[in-house]
């Protein structure tokens, strides 16, 4: 069964069938997720990447050398190659609406890297582009593949705990207590590219919210720097209520070292606890037996631990969305996250930025 939409959609994909692999450009190596793609569709016999744009350069240059693709002087030569299907936009975030247009008016499949955009106007742009020329387009979210993360969604879609009243996620990195990644000219640090940490990074926990528990009706937050002055911002909290009643604790810092529970979600029939699932929970040590995911039962003696892995380095499920990545462009799975479901969650993370600078709840439409 074809997920990717009608027969037009799904023949903009030259080799949408399983026995020719998929054609894939790059634009831009800005975000350093797309090296992983890269690397990982290598290993593939359904894709390959041929090609790539990067308006730097010497980036540029540098990451088709090492992959061995070819580097095309201009984002036109690159979109109008007829063996380029689709193309994977990993560019500063301040500049995915141009080259997302760029890509659709040229008839290519789009994957575009998270965030979707920095304002809404840029979402709606993306989204019209996308659904007026008929492109099959998906964010990059690894969240929503992890085998972990998927096992928690299905345990609420079955209500195994009951009437869910609260969600706490957390997403970080130490990245900006390391002075090679935080030094001046890095567009992640840069406030007209992509705005502060929080909507670089945030966007993970506000998506993952999203997909578990449907878009919220309001939030507050708090976002600010506490620990560095290098970017925006380097630490927030913001509190989501959904329209069912339900609480959502997003919780995001750039400057911690170590962690343990990454999810935990209240019921009342149950509680589930998720362990090691972002990058200061997964760089350390486990104990011996460490479980990733466990779950407490009303009436039950005992938590009950899934057998899933509790090893997982962070970097191993960036590595993970090549494939399912791959799938979509082939049109044997829906996208990880539609163009509406990014722009709500940008809709979250500027909801939370107004809420920090207002010091009130502010509501989402």
């Amino acid at each position: 069964m074809k997920f990717c939409g009608d027969a037009k959609v799904c023949n903009l994909i030259m080799n949408s069938t399983s026995s020719a692999p998929v054609r894939i450009g790059v634009i831009s190596f800005a975000h350093g997720h797309v090296n992983a793609y890269v690397d990982v569709i290598a290993g593939f016999d359904d894709a390959v990447v041929l090609a790539a744009w990067d308006d730097d350069e010497v980036r540029g240059r540098a990451a088709c050398e090492k992959f061995g693709l070819q580097f095309e002087a201009s984002l036109d030569a690159l979109l109008a190659r007829a063996d380029i299907d689709a193309v994977i936009i990993a560019s500063p975030t301040n500049r995915h609406a141009e080259h997302c247009i760029a890509a659709a008016h040229a008839g290519k499949a789009i994957v575009l890297q998270k965030p979707m955009a920095l304002s809404l106007t840029d979402c709606d742009a993306i989204a019209a582009a996308v659904h007026g020329s008929g492109v099959p387009f998906t964010m990059a979210y690894q969240m929503r593949v992890d085998p972990v993360n998927l096992k928690m969604r299905e345990l609420l879609q079955e209500r195994a705990i009951g009437n869910v009243f609260l969600v706490k996620r957390r997403h970080a990195i130490p990245m900006l207590l390391n002075k090679e990644w935080a030094r001046p000219g890095n567009w992640h640090i840069d406030p007209v590219q992509n705005m502060g940490m929080f909507m670089d990074d945030a966007s993970h926990a506000a998506d993952f919210l999203l997909w578990l528990m449907g878009k919220p009706a309001s939030v507050m937050a708090e976002i600010d720097n506490i620990v560095t002055d290098v970017a925006p911002d380097d630490n927030g909290v913001a509190l989501l209520r959904f329209a069912g009643g339900a609480m959502g604790l997003l919780v995001n810092s750039s400057t911690m070292l170590a962690a343990e529970a990454t999810t935990e979600i209240y019921g009342d029939a149950g509680t589930i606890v998720h362990y090691f699932g972002d990058s200061p929970a997964s760089s350390l040590p486990r104990p011996a037996g460490a479980a990733a995911l466990k779950i407490f039962r009303a009436g039950a003696k005992d938590w009950e631990v899934f057998d899933l892995p509790a090893d997982t380095p962070h970097g191993n499920r960036i590595r993970g969305l090549a494939r399912p990545l791959v799938d979509f462009l082939h049109g044997r799975r829906g996208p990880i996250a539609d163009a509406a479901e990014g722009r709500a969650c940008i809709e979250i993370i500027l909801a939370a930025y107004r809420s920090a600078r207002e010091g009130r709840r502010i509501a989402i439409e």
